[in-house]
């Protein structure tokens, strides 16, 4: 007799309930109930208790949000090390972020990138789709720094970030800057901005007269660094990977 796994499963797809329970939503009776609820969408239309889905093509929402239901998609934040490449390998054998994660099996790409100089929150995935959308300067997603600078910032630097700073490849417009510590030896700023041209960050700083000495990215749109140690790495939480569809309108 044919497992209740395999009768779910067939040529019209795989029940509704199963397909979420797999995702993360909650057991097989809570999914039922979220369905019976009238709160999950189907390709935009609403579910019914019974209903078969292909995980792989189907948009399937709860509440509004999409689920993400591929089979295998995987969703890392790492901690990029100060002196590590934003790359998965390094023909000249540098150390690269591919080295950090030599113990996992998919193949993953990173949204997004840090000068090597630089430190701090990069999103690893195989999920195309929200990467694509996450880097796609259409979309804007903040991005937000912790920013050391020798000496104590002057305020007519500081109005000048907070008036938008013009590079030599156009303005770049800063969301927030604040002052986070002072010393006579350094300033630490935290700003943010919805900007991805390279060294942004540096370049503004520099612009304004106040080289960076040390750079961390510390969030991307919904999702922070926390206190996640150098070089280290954690599963994104299925209601992060959620908000990162819903800041990208997935």
């Amino acid at each position: 007799m044919p497992s209740a796994d395999a009768r779910s499963e067939g040529p019209e797809g795989v029940r509704l309930q199963k397909v979420l329970a797999a995702a993360g939503v909650g057991s097989r009776r809570a999914c039922e109930e979220l369905i019976a609820a009238g709160r999950v969408k189907v390709n935009g239309r609403p579910a019914a208790l019974g209903a078969r889905v292909d995980p792989e093509r189907d948009v399937v929402a709860l509440d509004g949000s999409q689920i993400p239901t591929a089979a295998g998609l995987v969703y890392y934040a790492i901690h990029k090390p100060r002196g590590v490449l934003s790359t998965m390998s390094d023909d000249r054998g540098r150390e690269c972020l591919g080295d950090l994660i030599v113990d996992v099996t998919t193949a993953l790409h990173h949204v997004g990138r840090l000068d090597a100089d630089s430190e701090g929150l990069i999103l690893l995935t195989n999920d195309g789709a929200l990467s694509h959308r996450l880097m796609h300067p259409s979309y804007g997603v903040r991005k937000t720094y912790l920013a050391e600078i020798e000496g104590v910032i002057s305020r007519a630097a500081t109005r000048e970030l907070r008036g938008g700073v013009v590079l030599e490849d156009g303005p770049v417009t800063i969301d927030e800057v604040t002052l986070v510590d002072a010393t006579a030896a350094r300033s630490v700023l935290e700003l943010s901005l919805h900007e991805g041209r390279n060294h942004v960050v540096r370049r503004v700083f520099d612009q304004v007269g106040f080289p960076v000495t040390r750079l961390v990215r510390t969030a991307v749109g919904p999702i922070r660094l926390g206190d996640l140690k150098p070089g280290r790495r954690r599963h994104l939480q299925r209601e992060e990977v959620q908000a990162l569809y819903r800041e990208v309108n997935l």
